[in-house]
Order: structure tokens, then sequence, then C-alpha cells
């Protein structure tokens, strides 16, 4: 019964709790949807009033991402120096029997919380992937945490962390995926179906002078064409719409909003945000460069999140008066033998084809850096 203690915990309990948890997981479950489970079997788990999932933020502190049980003080943010932030970073549970009074917990005890006495807090997620904490409260005077709870505690953050690991890993390969297969649609879209249409009104055009069509001819003849030219138009629209990073907003963002846009996407595949500088007003650059562009680094962005094991990544845009620069760099282990050529091939065709160039250097022990960059008219 909930505030009740739990002298023994039946292990088939737990293992069962561990099972829902990874199967959801398994499932591809958003992590974001598979934390509020974690928290209500911890809660069931240690017969708490309350549960709360924190993560770990960069700079220390924590933030409650989800709770079971008693008020819902999600959102709330722990301080660094707060006995829950130390579990994380340290990895060993604390446990106090009024967190309140408690000399280690009390200075760091938020309004909403101090309605609770007995508390246990475990560090949650794995060795490589430090996610934040794991903390159950019961209520003032209730009967304080015993060991074996805390024991249990410790042992099921630890499985639920592999699990939201094993979670957000499931969910970065399906955006891979998606990343994939939207810029391949885009790519057959842009250079595939779009030449077509346009080699069809060239040929019509000259069929017009050739033949010399008059009237209501001419005008049917002429009106085909302009459906072509409205085709193509509509066809370039949603080849933008498939290169956005996010296909809920509008398809005509300016070129460093999209850079901006991509680089978020990248980094919730990476696990860290790529730093981002640009240089000049890339506001003005032509749509089709920048179509060419945004599908630039996307591309090697792609070969970044599969390939590099990169701890830091760059991105930098550069506009000069005649000239577009797009330059990506990270720290990983090179590109392996045999990938430049397929996986950045479009790279360097997308940069000849405006005019422009692609060089890459790479090796394990300076990373890469990819150099691209196009002609400015007008």
């Amino acid at each position: 019964m909930t505030g009740l203690p739990l002298t023994t915990v039946d292990p088939a309990r737990v293992l069962a709790a561990s099972t829902e948890i990874t199967s959801a997981a398994l499932a591809g479950d958003d992590p974001d949807a598979v934390l509020p489970l974690v928290v209500r079997s911890a809660v069931e788990l240690a017969g708490a009033d309350l549960g709360l999932a924190m993560v770990t933020a960069d700079d220390g502190t924590l933030t409650v991402e989800a709770s079971s049980g008693g008020d819902d003080p999600v959102g709330i943010v722990l301080s660094s120096r707060s006995s829950a932030a130390r579990a994380a970073r340290t990895g060993v549970p604390v446990v106090a029997d009024d967190f309140t009074t408690d000399p280690r917990t009390a200075p760091f005890v938020p309004k909403a919380l101090r309605g609770y006495g007995p508390f246990a807090v475990a560090p949650f997620g794995t060795r490589e992937r430090k996610i934040g904490a794991l903390a159950v409260y019961r209520r003032k005077g209730a009967q304080p945490f015993s060991p074996d709870t805390v024991e249990v505690l410790a042992a099921f953050a630890a499985q639920a962390g592999l699990a939201v690991v094993l979670a957000e890993g499931s969910t970065a390969r399906q955006r891979v995926a998606v990343y994939q297969e939207r810029e391949r649609i885009a790519r057959d879209l842009h250079d595939v179906i779009i030449q077509r249409l346009y080699a069809t009104g060239v040929q019509l055009d000259l069929l017009d002078r050739r033949l010399k069509l008059e009237g209501r001819e001419a005008k049917r003849l002429a009106d085909a064409v302009d459906q072509l030219d409205q085709t193509m138009a509509e066809v370039r629209a949603t080849v933008r719409a498939l290169r956005s990073a996010d296909p809920g907003k509008p398809a005509d963002v300016d070129l460093r909003g999209s850079v901006l846009a991509e680089a978020r996407t990248a980094g919730e595949l990476l696990g860290f945000e790529p730093e981002v500088r640009t240089e000049g007003d890339v506001a003005d650059v032509p749509a089709d460069l920048a179509d060419h562009a945004r599908a630039a680094l996307r591309e090697a962005l792609s070969n970044v999140v599969r390939h590099s094991g990169a701890r830091h990544v760059g991105i930098a845009l550069r506009r000069t008066p005649d000239r577009l620069d797009l330059e990506v760099t990270d720290d990983g282990c090179g590109i392996p033998r045999g990938v430049a050529k397929r996986g950045l091939r479009h790279l360097e065709e997308r940069a000849l084809a405006a005019g422009g160039g692609c060089e890459i250097t790479s090796s394990p022990r300076t990373g890469t850096t990819i150099t691209w960059h196009v002609p400015l008219t007008g």
C-alpha cells in the first residue's frame, strides 16, 4: 500500500516491472513516453507516495521530467549541489529519514516537496550514458526507506536506465531512417522528375517554333507549357518541404534558420548539439542554391551521425559577395574506407552542378572536414 514500508520486495515484481519497461523501449516507444512508466514502477516497488525521474542538464542541475503519485512537480529544477544531482554525478544512492531536516539535503528542498520526509534517490542511466536520477518520497511522518528497499531502487534504476537508453537508440535509428528516406525522395524529385519536366518544356518550345502554330492550337500549347512550369514549381516546393528539418514548419525558412534546425536534429541523434557559426547575410541566397546547401548539410551531418563517433561537431556557413561556403568539421574517427565515395558523392555532385566544388579531408587522428562551396551571381 502506498505510504507503507516494504520490508521485502518480491523479485518477481522487480523482474515484471523491468520487463515491461524494456518491452516498451524495444517496441520503439519514445523515451519521453517510457519515463512515466519507470517512475510509476519505482513508486510501486518502493512503497512510496511520490516518484520523480530527473534529467541532468549541461550545468549539472536536474529537471523533473516525469512524476507519479502525489503532486505533479514536473518542470522543477534542482540545484547541481542537491543530493539527487550528487547521486546522478557519482553513481552512489542517497537516502534520508527526513530530507527536509537532514543537513545533506535540507538546503536544496524545493517548496513543492516540503510535505515529504523519507527520501531515497539512485542514479539513473548507464555508465556511458548518465541520464539523471530516480527519486522516491514518502509523506512526513511515514516510515523511512529500508536499506533493502534502497538497494532494490538502485538496481531497478540501473535496469530502467538501460531500457531508456535503448529507447533513445531506437528513436535515433528511426529518425536517421526517416532522415535518409526523405532526402532520397527529395533527391529523386529534384534530379529526375524536375529535369524531365524541364526537358519536356524545352521540347514543346522547340515544337512551337518549328510548327509556328497560331490561334487555338498555339494557346493550347502555351497552356501546356504553363502547366509544366506550375508543376515544376509545386515539385520544388515539395522538395523544400522534404528537406526541411521540421516538416511541421513552413518550408520557406531562411537558410540560416534551416542550418540551425538541421543542427538541432543532428544534435538529437548525436547526444549533443553541433556548434553553428554564420558569417555574412545569407537571407537573400537564391532559393536553388539554398536548397543545395540544405541538402549538402544534411548529407554531411548524416555521415557524421552514422560513422564518426564524434564528440564535437562544428558547422560554419559563410557568405561573401560572390561565394557561399559551408564547412562541417568533426573530431571523430575519420571516414571509413569506401564511405567517402558512396556516402558523400552527392555532396560533390550538388556543388559541381551549381558551378562550385567540395573538398573532404579526413584521418583517424584529426577527424573530418568537409568544405562545400558554390559561386553566387547577381
